[in-house]
């Protein structure tokens, strides 16, 4: 994954950019907002994720942000030292998917690195673009969320539809329980477990393909893509 990491500090920049290097990710890396809203012409340039730090000598992170909303649905992720509930809540309504209070774990930001962009749409694997995931039988229209079998459109509810969503764009791999909770429901395990089972059942009945979702004893679900 490209990921467009916008930092004023050249030592932090470097320390981060080689563990983010080292998980995989192609960083590229922003001194400004000048340098970040540069980087993503055009089209986002390809990137899957902005790690968006606040504090930059320029223009204000906040002011960033909002200009990337406006030409981007990258997601995008704050990085800050201010920890108050009015500055998050601030990032999140300019459009920041995620916001990350310094010092943080390392660990914790790859989590949400992953998490971010899972939530966002990726480009439909069959090639028919129009933002869909179709699979076998299975449409999935992303943007409207709609679900179609067969041409037949199934009626979901907004959990339904995020659960089936999250797990069509990855087919195959298998997503712990405790991950889908945290996406879907963005709350923890504990107490959760018997309404993510009640969806899963729900969505094979509706669906009319029980095969379609399969169980992964002790860990959780993955999604089987059927034939075409």
């Amino acid at each position: 994954m490209r990921l467009l990491l916008v930092e004023d500090d050249n030592h932090v920049a470097a320390a981060l950019s080689a563990v983010l290097a080292r998980h995989g990710f192609d960083v590229t890396h922003a001194r400004n907002g000048e340098e970040a809203l540069k980087a993503l012409v055009p089209d986002s340039a390809g990137f899957g994720v902005v790690l968006l730090d606040l504090g930059l000598p320029d223009q204000d992170g906040y002011e960033v942000c909002g200009k990337i909303r406006k030409r981007s649905s990258v997601p995008v992720i704050m990085v800050t030292a201010r920890s108050d509930v009015r500055s998050r809540i601030h990032g999140l309504n300019l459009g920041a998917d995620d916001y990350v209070v310094k010092p943080y774990d390392t660990g914790e930001l790859l989590a949400r690195i992953h998490a971010v962009s899972r939530r966002t749409p990726h480009e439909d694997p069959t090639g028919s673009g129009g933002g869909g995931l179709h699979l076998g039988p299975v449409r999935i229209e992303l943007p409207t969320r709609q679900v179609t079998v067969d041409g037949t459109v199934v009626q979901l509810t907004r959990k339904e539809f995020d659960l089936l969503a999250l797990l069509a764009q990855r087919p195959g791999v298998v997503f712990r329980r405790e991950q889908i909770i945290s996406e879907v429901w963005r709350t923890s395990w504990e107490g959760t477990g018997r309404t993510l089972e009640v969806h899963v059942a729900s969505l094979r009945s509706k669906l009319r393909m029980p095969a379609l979702i399969e169980t992964v004893r002790g860990v959780g679900y993955r999604l089987v893509a059927p034939a075409a």
